[in-house]
Formats: structure tokens, sequence, C-alpha cells
């Protein structure tokens, strides 16, 4: 009778395990559902207006204006103070993210890159995913862990979305908001998210971010140690960018209190920015990526000047994100420093693009997974490495405040 027992007892806790995994799917492919079609009308959206400023160059002569409506929308909502390390607490547990950031942040975004700020869209997408999981998780009244979880998998669902990259977005939710301390459970329905995401902006017609490498070196002590030195160096710029990033945006802020002048003065700055070194430092630059792989060659100093265009465009308060400007940062330094050391400049572009991320981010797992999406597998080792080179040599500073690390050597 008692083995009786004890048996019904493990398979009713059995039954509860399989019946909550399930839900937890469920609620994951919903998430991911909605993080797609969000995903890929962001895109979309981000794609017209930049095609709408390449062939009309003088709208960046607007972005003071935009700049302003920007800052309104923000205002009119309350969300002055709302972004993307709030969506970082979210996925810790330790607050919730209010889902009317969703449309703000879409439409701040849009409006940076259609008046030529430098800024990306992970950041928009990071919000925008967590944002879209907060109502879902006051519907099916999901506590306090259950609903981190649904954010991660918001999250994901966005990054995926926007980028094509469904495994290196999973694991980049998962990591990004606690380094060091990556939960196996979260992986779950954060990749079930992210590739239910990933299909359905597929399927809407956003193509997947890739690139072809021509070139890549075969994995010999020689080429490993090269890597690695171009990753240190790339890892060390990383670096002073965050701290460019968080200093710039608290010399705005004392020396111009008022957000509407602030975010005005640093709209003329880029517009005189422009003015002088043309428009390719406008918007996230993902074509001028595209051209780094295509040609193999770039300025010498873009990688500088797409620096001091995104801190101006950040710092004074303007949306989107750092990631897109972070990759052509980071490969407009590697095609640089590769050939110094005997690298194809090529390579060195896919090296500075996945050790920037991993520099900025303190995120060196999902940068690996990230190169194999977006480069092949055939490189990966290598890829890896710097990956942690970078994370190492750049130490714990970040693009985001509120990122804990919670791992040391």
């Amino acid at each position: 009778m008692k083995n009786r027992l004890l048996k019904n007892k493990k398979i009713s806790a059995a039954a509860k395990y399989l019946a909550s995994v399930v839900a937890l799917v469920l609620a994951a492919v919903i998430i991911g559902l909605l993080g797609g079609v969000i995903g890929a009308s962001f895109s979309k959206a981000i794609e017209a207006v930049t095609e709408v400023r390449e062939k009309n160059s003088f709208v960046v002569f607007l972005l003071p204006f935009g700049g302003l409506i920007s800052v309104l929308l923000y205002k009119i909502t309350k969300t002055e103070r709302i972004g993307t390390d709030r969506i970082l607490e979210s996925a810790r547990g330790e607050g919730k993210t209010p889902f009317l950031i969703m449309p703000v942040v879409f439409a701040a975004s849009v409006i940076t890159h259609l008046f030529g700020g430098s800024a990306g869209k992970e950041g928009a997408a990071l919000q925008i995913g967590g944002a879209i999981a907060q109502p879902f998780s006051r519907l099916v009244h999901a506590d306090e862990k259950t609903g981190s979880l649904f954010t991660v998998c918001g999250m994901s669902a966005l990054f995926s979305a926007v980028f094509g990259i469904p495994i290196g977005a999973c694991v980049f939710a998962a990591e990004v908001a606690a380094v060091g301390m990556l939960n196996g459970l979260s992986l779950m329905p954060s990749f079930v998210s992210s590739i239910t995401a990933y299909f359905v902006s597929v399927s809407l017609g956003v193509a997947p971010e890739r690139f072809e490498l021509h070139s890549v070196p075969e994995l010999s002590a020689v080429s490993l140690l090269k890597t690695a030195a171009a990753a240190a160096v790339i890892a060390v710029v990383s670096a002073v960018f965050c701290f460019m990033l968080h200093g710039g945006e608290k010399l705005f802020e004392k020396i111009i209190k008022n957000p509407y002048i602030r975010i005005f003065a640093g709209g003329c700055i880029i517009v005189v920015l422009t003015l002088i070194f043309g428009t390719d430092y406008n918007g996230g630059g993902m074509s001028v990526i595209e051209q780094i792989f295509d040609r193999g060659i770039i300025n010498t100093e873009a990688f500088l000047l797409k620096i001091i265009f995104t801190v101006v465009t950040v710092a004074s308060g303007y949306k989107g994100g750092e990631i897109v400007p972070s990759f052509f940062i980071g490969g407009a330094l590697g095609a640089v420093v590769s050939p110094c050391i005997g690298l194809p400049s090529q390579f060195g572009a896919a090296v500075g693009m996945v050790s920037f991320f991993s520099g900025v981010t303190n995120c060196p797992l999902a940068a690996a997974v990230i190169s194999a999406e977006l480069f092949g597998v055939q490189g990966l080792v290598l890829f890896a490495a710097a990956a942690f080179i970078s994370r190492v040599a750049s130490g714990n500073i970040s693009l985001y405040h509120k990122q804990k690390i919670k791992e040391s050597l």
C-alpha cells in the first residue's frame, strides 16, 4: 500500500511537471508569434525610412526637429526613464515594464533612423520584446519567476525577428541580464519564442543578416594567436566606446538640463558632422558593413567617426540601440587592424564584429553563437576565442547600466 501511494505521488509530480512544461512552451510560442509579427513590422519600418533617407539626404537637416518629437512622445506617455535597463531588471524579476513603452520606442527609433541619427535597432527590439511579455504575464497571472521567463522570451523573439539569428538571440537574451548566471531553464522557452519569431519574420519577408567569408584562416597556433591579438586590441576600443557613451550622457545632461534643448543640440551636431564627413555614418550603417565584406576595404578613420556619431546621437537622447553601430565599429576596426598582423581584412572585420559585440555586452557565449549564424561555422573556434578574449580584455564595463556581473576570475 505504501509503495503504491509513493508511486502515485511520483506519477502525480511527473504529470504536474509535464503540464507546466507544456504550458510554458505554449506561452513561448504565443510570445514568439507576437514577437515575429511586431519584429517584422519594426524591421520593415526601419528599412523603409532608411531607404527614404538614403534617397533624400536632405532629411538629415530635420534630425533636431525629429528629436523634439521623440522627447515629446516620452513626456506625454511618462516613459522618459524607461529603457533597456528596465527590461534587464524585468528579466531578472526585479520589476515590470509598462506595455506603453512598446509603441513609444518603436516610433522614436523610426524617427532616429529616418532623420539620420547614428543608432541601431537592438535596444528598441529588446524593449519592445520585454514590453509585449508584460500583458501576457498579467493575463495568465504569472508569478515573478515565470514573468521574468516571459520577458526573456519576448527579448529573444524580437532580437531573432529583427536580426534573423534565432540561436544567438536565445542565448543573448538569457545571458545579458545577469552575466555569469546563464539560466539553463530559461533557454528552452527562450529558444521556442526565438525560433517561432524567426519563422514568422522570414515568412513576412524579413531577410536574415548573413555575411559570406571568402577566406578563413586554417585553425592553427599561429592563426589563433593572431586572432587573439586582434581581439585584444578591439576589446580595448570597445571599453573606450562604453566609457564615451556613459560619459557623453552625463556630460550632455550636466551642460544642458532641458531634454528638448539637449536632443535638439545633439541633432545639430550630427547635422554638422554629416556635412563634414558624409552620410556613411548616419543610421545603423548596415550598408557600410556589407561593403566591408563585399570589397574588404574601409577608410582607416571610419571606426572612430562612427564612435563619435553614435556617442553624440545616443548621449543626447535619440532612441534606437548601440549593437548595429557596434558591428560597424568592430567590423571597420577589425578590417584595419587585421592586415597589420597578417590576417585577411574580411576575416578581420568578422573578428572585429564578434569581439566588439562581446566587449560591449559582456556576452561572449552569445557572441560565439552569433558568429556561427552570421558567418558560418568554418571559423567558429577562432571566433569563439576572439569572443572570450574580448570579454576578459574589456573588463566589466557594459553598454547597459543595470547589467549585473555575477562572475569573477
